[in-house]
């Protein structure tokens, strides 16, 4: 094809001309610790999280159901007035320490059907297939390691698909719907994820079985997504695992343009690449997990995922913490790994 006749090209170029005008240049201490604040700020702003309304948690729960090794609740929370946020809460066997439990946040990606994958439900054989496929179910193994795991619906997946897509394949969200409805009121799917999420982590602070100062969070592809940006924007975040989502922007959504738009926020790629958002997490413990043959990792593969974590460990050496960034590259293409994961906890929220 002509490419004078089409825009790709020209938009990577434009990538390469005016891209990451805020990312980190200076990584010494005292850049870095000028560089985040004002960046964080800036993100805070494009993904229109300041938009949203925070309000009391006012929790419900629902059924409690004994599971080999730990318990699974339902709870639900508001995360805006009118608006709940279900998700499932997976109970590590016994009593909780006198601290409270550690807690491990834990969002889903998309091809689960939202929670209830993450959260090791395998009665459908949909969700079946997806746990077989991608490892889905890493909320059981955190919450059997002893760590108090919340496994969240994000907006437009699970209970909270919209009713454009409530009718269709059980696996399927409704990103693009809400960011359709979201991007001319100011707002986006990141936007609101993370704002949920931030819902969540304060939330957590009120009970008295956690351990508040012990708070991680854990996801894979669109939770690697979720995760990356919540430990981004909020330092209470003490530990990061983020699976399948760390690579450059311009290989793996400019050139990969028919991913999901809840990846696609206006003026980001102007302001930073996801190495940056990486940096913005340290010094906190942050693991990434690459997948040596995930097509998502872009044409060069482990090389786009090397580029970002380049960046990120800039900020991490800069803090005089250089091991806090840590990569795991396993054999395979696009799912969750989790090797030696609960040691890694472990010391990371030590």
């Amino acid at each position: 094809m002509d490419q004078s006749t089409t825009v790709e090209a020209a938009l990577s170029a434009r990538f390469a001309r005016f891209g990451r005008r805020m990312g980190l240049r200076d990584a010494t201490p005292a850049g870095i610790a000028a560089w985040q604040p004002a960046t964080r700020e800036h993100l805070r702003r494009i993904i229109g999280l300041d938009t949203h309304i925070a309000c009391a948690p006012e929790p419900q729960t629902g059924a409690s159901v004994a599971c080999a090794g730990y318990r699974r609740e339902w709870l639900a929370i508001l995360v805006e007035p009118g608006l709940r946020m279900p998700c499932f809460v997976l109970y590590p066997a016994g009593d909780p320490p006198a601290a409270g439990w550690p807690v491990v946040i834990a969002p889903h990606g998309h091809g689960g059907g939202g929670k209830a994958t993450v959260a090791g439900l395998d009665d459908t054989p949909a969700r079946a297939q997806a746990i077989e496929r991608y490892r889905y179910d890493y909320g059981v193994t955190l919450a059997r390691a002893g760590y108090l795991t919340i496994c969240p619906d994000a907006r437009g997946f699970g209970e909270r698909r919209e009713r454009t897509t409530a009718q269709a394949d059980e696996l399927a969200g409704s990103c693009r719907e809400i960011n359709n409805m979201a991007l001319p009121l100011g707002q986006t799917v990141t936007g609101m994820w993370v704002h949920d999420l931030m819902q969540l982590v304060s939330y957590v602070h009120t009970r008295a079985d956690c351990d508040a100062r012990r708070i991680a969070c854990a996801g894979l592809s669109g939770g690697g997504l979720q995760t990356l940006w919540l430990a981004a924007l909020d330092v209470r975040i003490r530990a990061a695992v983020v699976s399948g989502y760390f690579y450059g922007y311009r290989e793996s959504l400019l050139h990969m343009n028919q991913n999901c738009s809840c990846n696609y926020v206006p003026g980001l790629w102007n302001a930073v690449d996801m190495g940056d958002l990486g940096a913005l997490v340290a010094p906190r413990p942050l693991r990434v997990e690459s997948g040596s043959h995930d097509p998502l990792n872009g044409a060069t593969g482990l090389a786009n995922v090397a580029g970002q974590l380049a960046i990120a460990q800039q900020a991490f050496d800069g803090f005089a913490a250089a091991a806090a960034l840590d990569h795991v590259i396993f054999e395979g293409e696009h799912r969750w790994d989790g090797q030696h994961l609960a040691g890694w906890l472990a010391a990371a929220l030590a």
